[in-house]
């Protein structure tokens, strides 16, 4: 090796070194953040930490490590969970809210153990999802739900993405394996945050903070799972391997504590059961004002060799007994149900209540959320219920109280859209109106999405320009946007001439649009970007698709049978036949794969990176689509050109270690005056 490569070598050990103790230093303040809750620097120097960290790994990327802080959003959407078996079985709590019940607990475990001397754990048990957590030589390696107790779904990916959970230990000799039981949950506070933007968006609200840290787990993107706000708790070793094992859960505890996992602050021992009602009654008084939900605390037996002596039952362990919490809530009659349809097409149906007090607050509406859960409830007209406030703010029916003679039959949700009388499919537990930009109650967003950015692209066509628009009768169907004009988008009172004008332009602009952007614009049920760009590939043409039998769509790899459904009664429906056709009669032109591209960058792929000066990022995207070419956000070797604006970022650097031609917009531009022409 010459002197050059010696130096080359010696240069990138000294760029690891530096990530790996950046690596050391933001788990060393996740852990002060997390666990000990006693924080030594300010968010604002966490953060300038770890965007170090990360602009060192964008610029060298060999040296990014599967741990390391930055990797916690990763991998790619999955169609489904794979399952699998747990290192150790994870069974259910007994559990009671009978006092008496506790006592006769605890007179069975002195009974067995043939003592008078007990010592128990308590802990605050928190209202989330069970995890099985597996460590190995120290590394995060998988993550579980708790399933049937034997198999789970593997959710590591979405797990991964929780910051107060550590991707490696904080131990310099961790076990060869380590299984713990966790708990996932949201924070009162990020429950209120997910659901006010949900209904910004006029999407299913969660019905409290469980359900959305379980549907937040079960996300297939991992991104919407980062997007959520997660916690999680460890609160029982399952498995270790590789050191000596605890002798009694208090020992676990904290011996998971030291490993950078996060334990309750909240846990106590104890030796009677006036103790443990003492517990009770105090952590009941906290409840409020933890921040976070739980539904009683859990009473568990200390010592490690003696559980194993007590046994468990093939349901849950002998050892441990939840002592719950009494409901918060109050009585009231269901005197009507209505449907309500969503901007997404989702048919929620909502309780209209005699108005009740819970918690201070006059009650008098609540979610009964979809059909699974009427009939689970078997819910009607002129029940008398029991109601809740799920996290204290979400108004919620529990269940039917008493015999409730005055009540119908059971509500059934509608055959048809309320709103448009298109026919309802069914997406799981969920009654969807189809007629997506048909439904008078789902036309902005409908319209909203048909401009979105993997769509048509219709830059300016927001939620409040779909919503203004709509509100003012310019629009009854998204065909209707090719016929807009300035003059009428000006007599709404919301548009500028400049926003006016630029709209209407865009509009224009986005009349050659390829058939997977048509068909993920035209909002089909179940299909997304890469259903779309599936169905684009496999048929050729729209003619094609519209044509098509469930059979022919299902023989595209991984489209299942309801989606394929789904696209079949789409285009069957003569209500969006007619848009579709109003789509095309209005000056629509779609590209059809394998038609040539035409223009200077036909066949070429284009990364930008930097600020332009005279355009906007996505005109300056649009133009290379005119010119033939496609945009990508990533360099590789089969990126033709990156176009460098003022202060270019990591892609610039990568671009000249990979000999990719970098040019400036002044060239951009001139190629563009050239050749937009041929588009």
């Amino acid at each position: 090796m010459g002197v050059q490569g010696s130096t080359a070598t010696a240069s990138i050990e000294k760029l690891r070194l530096k990530a790996s103790r950046l690596r050391d230093e933001i788990r060393r303040h996740d852990y002060l953040y997390y666990v000990l809750d006693r924080p030594e620097i300010s968010d604002e120097e966490y953060d300038r930490l770890f965007n170090e960290l990360k602009q060192l790994e964008t610029e060298h990327p060999e040296l990014v490590t599967s741990d390391s802080p930055t990797q916690r959003v990763a991998g790619t959407p999955v169609q489904a969970f794979a399952n699998v078996r747990h290192v150790a079985p994870m069974l259910s709590l007994d559990s009671t809210t009978d006092a008496e019940m506790v006592r006769a607990f605890d007179g069975r475990i002195r009974r067995e153990l043939n003592t008078s001397v007990v010592r128990y754990v308590l802990e605050p048990k928190f209202d989330g999802l069970s995890l099985e957590l597996v460590y190995e030589n120290g590394v995060l390696t998988r993550a579980s739900t708790r399933g049937d107790g034997a198999v789970g779904e593997d959710v590591t990916q979405n797990v991964r993405t929780i910051r107060s959970l550590p991707l490696r230990l904080h131990s310099r000799t961790p076990p060869r394996l380590l299984a713990i039981r966790a708990e996932a949950f949201m924070t009162a506070a990020d429950f209120h945050r997910l659901n006010s933007t949900l209904a910004r968006q006029n999407k299913p609200l969660f019905a409290n903070p469980r359900n959305a840290a379980a549907g937040s787990i079960r996300q297939l993107d991992p991104r919407v799972t980062a997007s959520r706000r997660l916690e999680i708790v460890c609160y029982e070793l399952l498995t270790i391997d590789g050191v000596p094992r605890p002798e009694t859960h208090w020992d676990a505890l904290s011996a998971i504590r030291h490993a950078g996992l996060r334990t309750s602050p909240l846990v106590t021992r104890c030796t009677s059961v006036e103790e443990i009602f003492a517990y009770h009654r105090r952590i009941e008084s906290k409840r409020e004002d933890l921040g976070y939900e739980i539904d009683g605390i859990v009473i568990k037996l200390d010592d490690l060799r003696a559980r194993e002596r007590i046994g468990a039952t093939g349901h849950h362990p002998r050892w441990a007994l939840a002592f719950k919490f009494a409901a918060r809530g109050n009585e009231t009659v269901i005197q009507d149900i209505i449907v309500q349809v969503g901007r997404t097409g989702v048919l929620t149906p909502v309780a209209i209540l005699k108005p009740v007090q819970i918690g201070g607050v006059t009650v008098s509406r609540a979610s009964l959320h979809n059909r699974e859960e009427i009939a689970r409830k078997s819910l009607g007209i002129g029940d008398r219920v029991q109601v809740i406030r799920a996290g204290d703010v979400i108004p919620e029916v529990v269940g039917r109280v008493g015999g409730s003679s005055g009540r119908h039959r059971p509500f059934r949700m509608p055959a048809r859209c309320p709103s448009c009388g298109s026919k309802v499919i069914r997406d799981g537990p969920f009654d969807v109106c189809p007629f997506g930009f048909g439904c008078p109650a789902q036309l902005s967003e409908a319209i909203r999405h048909f401009g979105s950015r993997n769509a048509l692209d219709i830059r300016g066509l927001g939620e409040a320009a779909a919503e203004a628009i709509v509100s003012a009768g310019l629009v009854k169907t998204v065909a209707d946007l090719f016929t807009l004009s300035e003059r009428e988008l000006l007599a709404t009172g919301r548009f500028g001439k400049v926003s006016a004008r630029n709209l209407i332009r865009a509009i224009q602009n986005a009349k050659r649009p390829e058939l997977a952007r048509f068909l993920y614009a035209l909002g089909i049920p179940g299909v997304g970007m890469r259903g779309s760009e599936d169905l684009a590939r496999h048929f050729g043409s729209l003619k094609a698709i519209q044509s098509a039998s469930v059979s022919d769509v299902m023989a595209i790899p991984g489209m299942g049978k309801v989606v394929a459904r789904n696209v079949v009664d789409f285009f069957r429906n003569a209500a969006t036949r007619k848009i579709v056709q109003s789509c095309l009669d209005r000056g629509l032109q779609i590209r059809n794969p394998g038609e040539s591209a035409k223009g200077p960058l036909a066949g070429k792929t284009i990364v930008f990176t930097g600020t332009l000066e005279s355009l906007t990022r996505p005109a300056a995207e649009e133009l290379v689509r005119q010119m033939g070419g496609r945009v990508s956000q990533t360099v590789s070797k089969h990126t033709s050109y990156v176009i460098a604006g003022a202060k270019p970022g990591s892609k610039y650097a990568k671009a000249r270690s990979l000999g990719i031609p970098i040019m400036d917009e002044s060239w951009f531009l001139k190629l563009a005056r050239r050749g937009t022409r041929h588009a």
